[in-house]
């Protein structure tokens, strides 16, 4: 019964956090599984929601550890469990929050991994454009790294959101946040080309309001894009296993590093914080301290 009282409160706030702040299913996804990992922890000392205390959390932290996780994610699932308790407290669930007074674990934050444009260009002659789901993975790349987007506003975008006119498209961000990109020439040719000679093929009779389809006419999936964009990496010998959002990192750091202000990139990009755009000038002072150490004679 205690469990089940605390999964109840889970389920209550997940969906609070749906309706009222319009999380994207993916982050929603997220918090039920580090929630999911805490509720079967409190069954295991047989907690309800009002009797975890501040040592429960820090124990729950520990075993995170001891499964081997790194201070990233521990971090994480602190975040979410504070998230949890300040919803909890203001819902009277608990008295006071027990991860309220818990430090974060520090850790090192790392430099997004991004491509260079040679490499960009061979990723980009790896899909066979001679047929018909070529010609669409080449405009789903073109289209990820000309516009900088998660691979979610990617295989989410519709059709009505391309706006051919005015060279930019539309898409829905985290937090339902709705912004319009500038669409690359290259990236605008490679959908116009799909549109007209890939996607009529693979839908056949068939309707669908999204823009990437399949071969049964359905929306192609993140984990399908996925999968597909790792094959062509390989193919393309890149150095890692190819990461969708190494082509939106790609993307934010080929344009600062030809001068575009960090205000414009954060816009395009759909960071609410500056502070989650600045990242990208670490990457670019990086690369250039290399480019000084290899080629400066006395560096």
């Amino acid at each position: 019964m205690l469990g089940e009282a605390l999964q109840g409160h889970i389920r209550t706030y997940l969906n609070s956090v749906r309706v009222e702040k319009g999380l994207a299913e993916n982050t929603i996804r997220a918090y039920r599984r580090d929630l999911g990992k805490f509720a079967a922890f409190a069954q295991q000392r047989q907690l309800s929601t009002k009797r975890v205390q501040r040592r429960d959390v820090i124990d729950f932290l520990a075993t995170l550890y001891r499964q081997g996780l790194d201070s990233r994610s521990v971090a994480r699932h602190l975040t979410t469990l504070r998230n949890f308790f300040r919803f909890a407290l203001i819902e009277g669930y608990v008295g006071e929050d027990p991860s309220a007074t818990i430090e974060s674990p520090k850790f090192r934050r790392a430099l997004p991994n991004f491509l260079s444009l040679e490499e960009v260009d061979r990723l980009l002659q790896q899909p066979d454009t001679t047929t018909i789901t070529g010609i669409r993975d080449r405009a789903m790349i073109e289209l990820m790294y000309s516009c900088g987007l998660r691979v979610s506003e990617l295989c989410g975008l519709r059709v009505s959101d391309i706006r051919q006119e005015e060279g930019c498209l539309s898409c829905v961000g985290k937090g339902n946040k709705e912004r319009l990109v500038p669409l690359g020439r290259q990236a605008l040719e490679a959908v116009q080309r799909y549109l007209q000679s890939s996607r009529p093929k693979l839908l056949g009779e068939r309707t669908c309001p999204y823009l990437f389809v399949g071969q049964t006419g359905a929306p192609i999936d993140r984990i399908a894009y996925w999968q597909k964009l790792r094959n062509y990496g390989r193919q393309a010998g890149l150095r890692k296993t190819l990461k969708p959002h190494m082509l939106r990192h790609s993307f934010a750091t080929h344009l600062l590093d030809r001068g575009a202000d960090l205000r414009s990139v954060q816009i395009m990009l759909g960071h609410s914080d500056i502070s989650t755009t600045q990242i990208y000038t670490h990457v670019v002072e990086e690369r250039l301290k290399q480019v000084y150490k290899a080629h400066h004679p006395r560096a």
